[in-house]
């Protein structure tokens, strides 16, 4: 690395993502910190410490929302700007009025990572009560719009949402996108997935209703073929888990929750990945790049069910890396499955277009190019 390359400071910022987060930690301060850039993450953790380069300057935990909404953004602004960083990178909606003061008390570059489309998933959101959630939607929106006119960069995690800062004048080639996909030690970790174990079929991720995770559970009744679901992952609250295994039958494993480094030798022993999500408005499109359990599954040589969305379907289908059902209905859902295990020389080719894409195109080392090109575009390197 050149001596100009190592004072170039960035300072990545999170108030609600853990430290070790999969996009923020692993993919792109992991990336800079190899580029040769002096990279810090403000992030809620028990200590501060260096991780494979990455300086972690903890933040306190906080008990619940409202402490973190306020309290914690008040020290988070005071710690980011002791870093006295070249660029700050934050990655939430509520960090907006921060990543504004930061550019008019420092005068640095600043980035907006948005990792969803929060107009949408502010309609979703059951803390808010429902009759205000299109209130405070478009109040979001609004900030947002206006916020995004101080920064120099905003980088999207699908191309939906970038289409939603497209018709904002104010951001004129200030936006790029950059797609959740797995990194290449994940896909090689998966090695040639050829050890399926009898009928294994799993879901990875966040267990909430959102998720489709009941109806997932409830179709497995209505399977005619042997098989085995394995759900992977936290449940949203302890009364969705409670719901949860309440209903789930012998034929259903809650494993719990794993680190990142576990899921590879996991998922390349099960035959099918389902993502079957609710059709929330945040859904009907997240799977172009946002989704990346999609890519996970096919680095694991997995056969895909999802979701019936238009835009699903066209990814889904249009690559042949599996088929899609109607997610509100576990009965669908459980055709789909025994239409797949039933042809498995088709679940075969599916799982084979699969792993080939995401070793030619869908994996990071693609996306990571324009991460660093924005970096190097705004720092002048």
């Amino acid at each position: 690395m050149n001596e100009i390359t190592n004072k170039i400071k960035v300072c990545h910022i999170t108030t609600v993502h853990t430290p070790f987060d999969i996009r923020i930690f692993q993919k792109e301060c992991k990336t800079l910190a190899r580029e040769g850039y002096d990279v810090i993450l403000i992030a809620q953790n028990k200590k501060s410490e260096i991780v494979y380069q990455v300086k972690i300057v903890a933040l306190p935990k906080e008990k619940n929302r409202i402490h973190r909404m306020f309290i914690l953004i008040l020290k988070t602004f005071w710690y980011a700007l002791r870093q006295k960083a070249d660029l700050y990178h934050f990655h939430d909606p509520e960090l907006l009025p921060i990543g504004v003061l930061l550019k008019l008390f420092t005068g640095k570059k600043i980035i907006y990572d948005v990792h969803e489309d929060y107009v949408k998933q502010i309609l979703c959101k059951p803390y808010i009560p429902g009759i205000a959630r299109k209130s405070v939607a478009l109040l979001i929106k609004g900030i947002e719009r206006f916020s995004s006119k101080f920064f120099d960069g905003i980088i999207v995690a699908g191309e939906d949402i970038a289409e939603s800062f497209s018709n904002n004048h104010t951001l004129p080639g200030k936006v790029i996108v950059l797609r959740n996909m797995p990194l290449m030690e994940f896909v090689n970790a998966c090695g040639t997935c050829d050890k399926k174990l009898d009928n294994r079929i799993t879901y990875v991720g966040r267990l909430s209703k959102g998720r489709g995770i009941k109806e997932i559970v409830e179709a497995i009744r209505y399977v005619k073929n042997e098989v085995k679901l394995f759900l992977i992952g936290s449940f949203d609250t302890p009364q969705f888990e409670r719901e949860i295994r309440g209903i789930a039958n012998e034929k259903v494993q809650i494993i719990g929750e794993i680190s990142y480094k576990e899921i590879p030798d996991f998922i390349k022993t099960n035959k099918i990945g389902l993502i079957c999500f609710s059709p929330e408005p945040n859904n009907l499109a997240c799977l172009s790049g946002r989704n990346n359990k999609l890519y996970e599954y096919m680095a694991g040589g997995l056969a895909i069910i999802g979701s019936n969305f238009p835009k699903w379907k066209e990814v889904i289908e249009g690559g042949n890396f599996g088929i899609t059902a109607n997610p509100k209905n576990p009965r669908d859902i459980a055709q789909a499955i025994d239409y797949l295990l039933d042809n498995p020389e088709l679940l075969k080719q599916m799982s084979e277009n699969g792993l080939k894409a995401v070793h030619e195109k869908f994996n990071w080392d693609f996306e990571k190019k324009r991460l660093l090109s924005l970096y190097a575009q705004l720092l002048k390197r």
